[in-house]
């Protein structure tokens, strides 16, 4: 396929927050649109960088390298634990996770409770006081484009749905477990050390939030696809 990078109006904005991990949704409107309309020629650049381009039908674009590995790197490890955790809790109120979870909203002052009622999970997670809880999960959180904070309130975006998918996905084991009065262990996510063979909620998302390259810039990097896929079409 031939590049016309006159199109491109916005690559570098969004590739370098796909570059970070970013997911860019709706409330992302102009790279939003731009991705929308040139998605084939975007995924193409982007594959001659080494990563895939995928789009969620929910209404959100993100990165997974090439090759990926199947273990999550420790971020997405803390998000999948505290998104379980959220589900649990929710539940245990008697609100539907679902509705919460999906462009719903949760309050930083809901924060110290929920720390305290699942302290031994957080503890797995190096996080045990509020201010770790909003700095290691909460803020990577926003960063990330799972949610945006207001004045105390976090609301949950789209791309919320990849892990609460996973989450979903073990409670469904669980509960077939159960009818069949299977033994079946299937316990709460427990963060793995990075040399260990174990998998967190291993799926074929491998949720990886990790740098992708942590010696190249992504001006760099950019650089290079580009040049890349023009020798390509000369």
């Amino acid at each position: 396929m031939h590049l016309d990078l006159s199109e491109l109006s916005h690559l570098a904005p969004i590739f370098r927050e796909l570059f970070k991990g970013y997911h860019v949704s709706r409330r992302d409107p102009e790279l939003y649109a731009q991705l929308s309309n040139f998605q084939d020629q975007y995924r193409t650049l982007f594959k001659a960088l080494g990563f895939e381009l995928v789009c969620d039908t929910r209404g959100f674009y993100y990165f997974v390298p090439e090759l990926a590995a199947a273990a999550v790197n420790k971020t997405a490890q803390r998000l999948a634990l505290f998104t379980f955790i959220l589900v649990e809790h929710l539940a245990d109120q008697g609100r539907d996770p679902i509705s919460v979870l999906d462009g719903g909203s949760l309050g930083r002052d809901e924060l110290p409770s929920l720390l305290e009622k699942y302290r031994d999970l957080f503890i797995q997670a190096e996080v045990q006081t509020q201010d770790e809880l909003e700095e290691k999960i909460m803020r990577r959180m926003t960063q990330l484009g799972f949610a945006s904070e207001d004045n105390g309130v976090y609301r949950f975006l789209p791309p919320m749905h990849r892990f609460l998918d996973v989450c979903l996905s073990v409670q469904q084991d669980r509960d077939l477990a159960a009818s069949l009065h299977s033994v079946l262990p299937l316990p709460t996510p427990v963060l793995v050390d990075e040399d260990s063979d174990e998998k967190l909620l291993q799926t074929d998302d491998p949720l990886d939030l990790a740098e992708f390259d942590e010696d190249e810039s992504e001006e760099d990097a950019l650089a290079r696809a580009i040049a890349e896929e023009q020798e390509l079409d000369a």
